[in-house]
């Protein structure tokens, strides 16, 4: 695999420095008649860690013609299982579908009115208004895959097509934003140019629906195993679906290895049995001494005995073809656990684990702690998922800050922690509005007494009820009286 990611490496490498995408493509007919999504996945890595000049921002220009070079060439992979209703990658190509279709009814609303010889009906509008709305409940489709595939493919090793796609994905939400405000802004605006707008976008939509389901689901596939598949639906609801919700609550096939009785059922013979139970239930002997062991398998009523769970054990386990020793010895809890309801040192008096907890979630403000090797650490439950001004979820924890936030942002994000863990400043603020909101943040250095740096507290707020406030005194208690 390795000389074939090298052979692609250079392939790209050609693109980026001219080559044409016709002659690219010749060499990369002669070399290839299929090519696996891992490999794109590791020729891209290669491609932004090497010594060749080229980031991220780089590879996003020649996206399109990356996945046009591939697009005949890529190894199909299947399992039956995601083809479930309620799988995630089942839903995710449904809400592709559904968001086909949204795009073609608006495309089609487009049309009517360009071709209109009247005045355009407010029916019509209303219902073009509504197709753009569907349409862009993308953007929620988009906000999963970052927020909840991303963080377990980073975990696999594969950070370069999370990096590209989210930058792609940011560019397409600017091109809709663009063309439906354009149609927001008709008859001032032709409707002409809202078409134009419209089709730019529908062009890189289209081109990212191909990379999701031609490449990246193929990594998916490739990489996540079961257990990441039920996180990804459990964190998926948070972030909601577009156009449409998954048909029904996957319920995969669980195989459960720990040691169960085999029963032998009336109509099977003792051949039939063997063949049917790897380890038969009256040969594996659980003993808590290995020394005992021989006397453990004559006495009828040590046979099959679970051993305690905070003891050494031995299991034997023969089969047709010899004989085996398994020996498992747990591990010591720790004497120093602490109990959440201990009693501990903090500032100037005492708190317990679960008291500091709830203390964290009941401050009226967003808290999150990046430590000081960049990683996402920790944020707390000030108020549900839905109303968190900045969305945080479980999957995140252990990420590298850079990876939190949009391709975009990074610089800014990287520019913020130089500051504060050189010294510079001790706290960097920011604030905008959004809707009815006044989003205040504040990202202060946190160091220990000795002054070493520690990590990073961001904290966010919406300071719009202070701007709000009526009165020049409230003591909390009485109704507030309006100013005289």
């Amino acid at each position: 695999m390795t000389k074939r990611i090298e052979i692609l490496k250079d392939i790209l490498l050609k693109l980026h420095h001219g080559a044409s995408p016709e002659s690219v493509q010749a060499l990369f007919n002669e070399h290839f008649t299929g090519v696996s999504a891992i490999e794109i996945s590791l020729m891209e890595h290669e491609l932004m860690n090497g010594d060749h000049g080229i980031g991220f921002e780089d590879v996003m220009k020649l996206c399109n013609v990356h996945a046009n070079l591939f697009k005949d060439a890529i190894h199909e992979v299947a399992i039956s299982d995601t083809e479930q209703p309620g799988h995630p990658v089942h839903t995710f190509k449904l809400e592709n579908v559904a968001l086909r279709a949204a795009l073609i009814r608006v495309k089609r609303l487009l049309t009517a009115i360009k071709e209109s010889d009247t005045a355009v009906e407010d029916g019509l509008l209303q219902g073009l208004d509504r197709q753009f709305q569907l349409l862009g409940q993308f953007k929620r489709h988009y906000d999963r895959k970052e927020a909840v595939i991303f963080p377990i493919m980073e975990r696999y090793g594969h950070e370069a097509p999370p990096k590209v796609m989210w930058g792609v994905d940011d560019e397409i939400r600017e091109l809709f934003d663009r063309a439906y405000q354009s149609f927001q802004h008709y008859p001032t605006v032709p409707i002409e140019t809202t078409i134009e707008q419209f089709e730019i976008f529908e062009t890189e939509f289209l081109e990212m629906i191909f990379k999701e389901e031609s490449i990246l689901l193929m990594i998916l596939l490739e990489t996540f195993s079961q257990d990441d598949w039920l996180q990804v639906e459990a964190e998926s609801d948070a972030y909601g679906y577009a156009i449409i919700k998954p048909e029904a609550k996957w319920q995969p096939e669980r195989v459960d290895f720990q040691y169960q009785d085999t029963a032998k059922d009336e109509n099977t013979t003792d051949n039939d049995s063997q063949k049917d139970a790897p380890i038969e239930a009256s040969k594996l002997e659980y003993n808590q001494d290995p020394h005992k062991q021989s006397e453990a398998a004559n006495s009828e009523q040590n046979e099959g005995a679970a051993p305690s769970q905070n003891e050494a054990t031995t299991r034997t386990i023969e089969t047709e073809d010899g004989t085996f020793t398994i020996t498992f010895e747990p591990k010591q809890q720790s004497k120093d656990t602490i109990s959440r309801d201990q009693l501990l040192p903090f500032g100037n008096g005492h708190l317990s684990v679960e008291q500091a907890n709830l203390i964290l979630n009941h401050l009226p403000i967003e808290l999150t702690f990046v430590n000081k090797e960049d990683i996402f650490q920790y944020y707390n439950d000030h108020v549900p998922f839905e109303e968190m001004l900045f969305k945080r979820n479980p999957g995140q924890i252990g990420r590298h800050v850079e990876l939190c936030h949009p391709p975009k942002l990074i610089e800014r994000v990287k520019q913020v922690f130089e500051v504060l863990r050189s010294g510079q400043q001790d706290e960097v603020k920011m604030w905008f509005k959004r809707d009815d909101q006044f989003i205040h943040i504040t990202y202060m250095a946190v160091r220990n007494s000795q002054g070493t740096f520690e990590g990073v507290l961001e904290l966010v707020q919406d300071i719009q009820p202070y701007f709000d406030l009526e009165t020049d005194m409230w003591r909390g208690i009485e109704p507030p009286q309006p100013k005289a």
